[in-house]
């Protein structure tokens, strides 16, 4: 699975991608996944199974599903999810949305 996160710097959401890095090597599941500013995600959406969104780029998230056409699931992380860094519980919500496209 290839999840692309998008924040606003980038910075942040580093944070969430080594938690979910490391919830998907508990889980056995091959995760490619990826931090980018949002300034910088239309340049990396090659073979993107998922887009997530960290809370602070929530108003950006019909612009990103429009610029993917609907072909991408667009989530925007929930924002205590976020703040605990709660990498589990992110990936296994990005795994049931990408399940139910």
């Amino acid at each position: 699975m290839k999840i692309l996160l998008v924040c606003f710097a980038g910075m942040s959401t580093s944070i969430m991608m080594k938690k979910m890095k490391e919830s998907a090597a508990k889980k056995k599941i091959d995760l490619d996944i990826n931090a980018v500013p949002l300034s910088e995600f239309q340049d990396n959406l090659d073979g993107v199974n998922a887009i997530l969104l960290g809370p602070q780029v929530r108003y950006a998230v019909k612009d990103v599903e429009k610029t993917t056409e609907g072909k991408i699931p667009v989530m925007v992380i929930n924002s205590v999810d976020y703040g605990m860094m709660n990498g589990d519980k992110v990936l296994d919500e990005t795994i049931k949305m990408v399940k139910d496209k």
